[in-house]
């Protein structure tokens, strides 16, 4: 595991988020959206497409692998909000440090975003909960084992060594998603280091432990981002039954398709988000 949270990955940051900047001819950008696995398409209609930037051109950020991601950085424009959109994410599984996990994040914090929209597809474990329900992260269970936080002490421009999590997702900017969606329900979303979906025991666990959803991304950005003290929301997409809560067997296809069958009410929810912001 990488220990070194030195200088270097908020530089990198840096470095990126200039480079987006000279790209997009955006000097600075409000807010940031994530998009997880199969939200890719929400990128197309969020708002007036300002630039394109290829992820993997920016210092710092592989191309993504995982198929329902693109390797995109957009620039949006939405009323009088400039909003980045991340068409993929990097993952523990593939083998990537935590720092280059929640590079974007920390990227879209020095680019100037002080909100950040972070989404998912996730296990669901509320059995009321069918697929295709967005749900409100109200708070998280981060058991992947790491912690952007890990190592020396963050430079000295940047917040110290802790961070608190008390309100980890903000209430206000899930009253704003409750005013787009009223039906919207919230959950505790359990993240752990995927490559394997989990056993019907490990969610019985999980489920023990307080956790409605789960998933393989989304916990460790969330700390990074309250971190540098950007306003975080979190919104999960059911995609699938967690294991042992039906008969299915667990396919990433399926959790792509349920994505896309979701994607026009997911749009809606965002760009009314960041309407509101």
């Amino acid at each position: 595991m990488e220990t070194n949270i030195g200088t270097d990955h908020y530089e990198l940051a840096a470095d990126a988020a200039a480079e987006l900047a000279r790209r997009t001819g955006v000097e600075r950008h409000d807010a940031a959206v994530v998009l997880g696995s199969g939200w890719a398409a929400a990128a197309d209609d969020l708002g007036a497409v300002v630039a394109d930037v290829e992820l993997g051109d920016l210092p710092g950020f592989p191309a993504p692998t995982v198929v329902g991601h693109r390797n995109l950085a957009r620039s949006v424009k939405v009323g009088d909000l400039a909003a980045l959109v991340l068409g993929g994410r990097a993952h523990l599984y593939e083998g990537h440090a935590v720092h280059t996990v929640v590079h974007g994040v920390r990227t879209a914090i020095a680019a100037g975003c002080r909100t950040i929209i972070l989404t998912n597809a996730a296990g669901g474990l509320n059995p009321t909960w069918p697929v295709g329900q967005p749900v409100l992260l109200c708070d998280q269970l981060n058991l992947t084992g790491t912690t952007p936080m890990v190592g020396p002490p963050p430079p000295d421009d940047k917040p110290a060594r802790f961070v608190d999590l008390t309100e980890a997702y903000s209430p206000r900017l899930r009253a704003l998603a409750m005013d787009v969606d009223p039906t919207l329900p919230e959950g505790i979303y359990a993240g752990l280091l995927g490559g394997a979906y989990e056993t019907p025991a490990e969610i019985r666990m999980l489920q023990t432990m307080g956790a409605d959803l789960v998933g393989m991304s989304t916990v460790l950005e969330a700390i990074a981002a309250r971190h540098l003290g950007a306003e975080l929301l979190g919104v999960s997409l059911v995609t699938n039954a967690a294991a042992g809560l039906s008969d299915e067997v667990l396919d990433h296809t399926d959790v792509l398709d349920a994505a896309r069958d979701a994607g026009p009410r997911m749009v809606a929810l965002l760009r009314g988000v960041l309407e509101r912001l």
